[in-house]
């Protein structure tokens, strides 16, 4: 168990070098030049004015040491747990309701075998260990659940409501590109998708903060100047009208 932990411990850190030698490391200069107070170094030392550390954003609890891999035995095993279990589902082809099934049939094997054996060996039934879940198991996931999807709720129809045609472009944008990923992968492999991202790419951010930075910040400056030719070749020429005239008239 412990060589195994090492090998994903070990896996992590070939594939955040594999990276990091991918990312470039010169400084992000056009787009600093153009004097954009918006998106300066000067004004801005982190990607998008953050001023607290990786850790903080996330919390600064347990969670965040889960996501940064403060204890690579603990990530590792989560990490591995998650893709033993999308691959019991995705590629043995299993199915939750099977699943369930087969885990109450052994459940009552053991302990039907427990009954059995303590009326041989003349000890009380009251001995049986007995699982039961406590109520507050499912208030607290039932609240924490709402919660989410409410918010969720909540932005998307102030999103609707608000009038900024910016962010309601962008919103449907990325529904629409979720609903096609929908359609390529299952709603498990999603999920998985998601979790393995979220375990990897918090610690790859911390570990190499500066050239991700520089990077994002290079691709903004590219996105920006091809914007500005994109307005003064095209979008300058579109007619607007003359509103004046429409006034008087």
């Amino acid at each position: 168990m412990h060589h195994k932990e090492n090998t994903a411990g070990n896996m992590l850190d070939n594939l955040i070098e594999t990276i990091s030698d991918a990312v470039p490391k010169n400084k992000a200069g056009k787009f600093f030049e153009d004097g954009n107070p918006a998106f300066s170094r000067n004004n801005m030392d982190k990607l998008f004015g953050r001023q607290n550390s990786v850790h903080q954003v996330f919390g600064g609890g347990k969670s965040a040491d889960l996501l940064l891999w403060r204890n690579k035995k603990i990530s590792s095993s989560v990490l591995a747990g998650a893709t033993l279990i999308w691959a019991f589902f995705e590629w043995l082809d299993y199915h939750l309701l099977s699943i369930l099934c087969l885990a109450l049939i052994v459940g009552m094997v053991v302990q039907f075998s427990w009954s059995n054996a303590s009326s041989i060996m003349n000890r009380s039934q009251s001995e049986i260990p007995r699982l039961v879940l406590p109520k507050e198991l499912f208030v607290n996931v039932a609240v924490s659940v709402g919660g989410q999807v409410n918010q969720f709720l909540g932005f998307i129809q102030d999103v609707a409501i608000g009038r900024d045609l910016k962010q309601f472009a962008m919103v449907v944008l990325g529904l629409l590109a979720a609903a096609l990923i929908g359609s390529w992968f299952n709603l498990l492999t999603v999920i998985y998708v998601g979790f393995v991202a979220a375990h990897t790419l918090p610690v790859l951010y911390e570990k190499y903060e500066d050239q991700v930075d520089d990077f994002m910040y290079s691709l903004f400056g590219q996105i920006q100047s091809q914007y500005r030719k994109l307005d003064s070749g095209l979008l300058s020429k579109i007619p607007k009208g003359n509103l004046k005239s429409k006034k008087a008239d």
